[in-house]
């Protein structure tokens, strides 16, 4: 039985235990807090910071392989893990890279892949000193999750939103949309792309309300993005599953936004919308096992279930009971114990091989249930 360990134990570590379940892995995971969704299903629970270099590699030095499922971990303990002789994937220098916007930036444009133009800043005054990028996203380098760590500085009004701490200006592309190819590589060097997903953002809360698979845009499209997902993950050099988050720009253009190398938020539905989930793939790639058949079983959407503004404490699901007289609609909660307005507590596939019903559907779902407090 393979011992894989998991740095991070909230909502992707846990559909990753669902999937390795059927495979008789044995997934040890690691996370600071002691009630974090995975705690009641890991052969084992550790609970440690991901920043500390000795308790991450006390907890892997005798594991097959090591992944992640947030970048906010120590890259020098798992180095030491690399220097012992244990598998991690995806690599710490990969790891490195993209856990700073800076960095990873600063790696497209030096990789000739196509990004929003961008100008590194280390506080608010050298935003100020800047005003005729504007309007332009302010993001901080590091820290950043969830939505978190973004401002939107659109003048000199918005100065005070800036972020006093390294971070980049982004510019402000004419988006006609947001889509995400996920890539997966293994040792062997085989590569897989999923078809892209058409992503529709919360405005207040800045992460994903629902997505669409396969995305509403050409088939040329299509193949230019997986072209990209695949150049991206070879500049890398990454072995794993890599997210990758693309603007669609009302002139054509497809440019890189942010990636992210691990299961995400834009895959969710490939558990039942695709042949293979993101989630199987993923184990596949860091296990050199040959990669799973990516292709869409029928149209899809992912709605997220998140916390209901007003509402912090104990969670309790209200009108869940609606979901199960929608047909095609999956429900997926994540084990979370306590809700907080914007916090994703869950989410929720639906299928249909009509877009029109689909789409009808996604409303039904969205209006069906709420997380308040008990």
């Amino acid at each position: 039985m393979k011992k894989v360990g998991i740095i991070g134990g909230g909502q992707l570590g846990r559909m990753l235990i669902q999937a390795a379940t059927d495979w008789n892995l044995e997934i040890h995971i690691l996370d600071p807090d002691a009630n974090a969704p995975c705690k009641d299903i890991a052969h084992r629970f550790v609970v440690a910071e991901r920043t500390d270099a000795d308790a991450v590699f006390e907890f892997g030095k005798d594991l097959d392989v090591v992944t992640i499922e947030i970048e906010n971990v120590t890259v020098e303990g798992l180095q030491r893990l690399v220097d012992s002789g244990v598998a991690v994937y995806p690599q710490p220098s990969v790891i490195q890279t993209i856990k700073d916007k800076r960095l990873q930036k600063q790696f497209y444009l030096d990789n000739n892949i196509p990004t929003s133009r961008f100008i590194l800043t280390e506080n608010k005054a050298d935003v100020a000193a800047n005003l005729g990028f504007l309007p332009a996203f302010h993001k901080l380098g590091t820290g950043g999750y969830d939505g978190q760590g973004v401002q939107k500085i659109s003048s000199k009004a918005d100065l005070d939103k800036a972020f006093d701490a390294p971070g980049l200006l982004e510019e402000m592309v004419d988006i006609d949309k947001e889509i995400s190819v996920i890539v997966a590589r293994n040792k062997n060097g085989d590569i897989t792309t999923f078809p892209p997903t058409e992503m529709v953002f919360d405005p207040k809360y800045n992460l994903v309300d629902f997505l669409l698979s396969p995305a509403q845009i050409s088939t040329l499209v299509a193949a230019k993005a997986e072209a990209i997902a695949e150049k991206v993950i070879l500049a890398y050099d990454m072995i794993g599953l890599l997210a990758i988050e693309l603007f669609l720009t009302k002139n054509g253009e497809i440019l890189v936004n942010e990636v992210a190398p691990r299961p995400h938020n834009s895959g969710h539905q490939s558990i039942e919308g695709n042949y293979t989930s993101q989630f199987q793939q993923h184990l596949r790639s860091i296990l050199n096992l040959p990669l799973g058949n990516t292709n869409v079983r029928t149209l899809s959407a992912m709605v997220n279930v998140i916390g209901a503004e007003g509402f912090t404490g104990d969670a309790h699901y209200e009108g869940v009971e609606n979901l199960f007289d929608i047909e095609g609609a999956y429900l997926h909660l994540y084990g979370k114990k306590l809700t907080k307005p914007g916090r994703k507590m869950g989410h929720i596939t639906i299928l249909d091989n009509d877009l029109k019903r689909l789409s009808t559907k996604i409303d039904e779902v969205k209006a069906s249930m709420i997380v308040k407090t008990k």
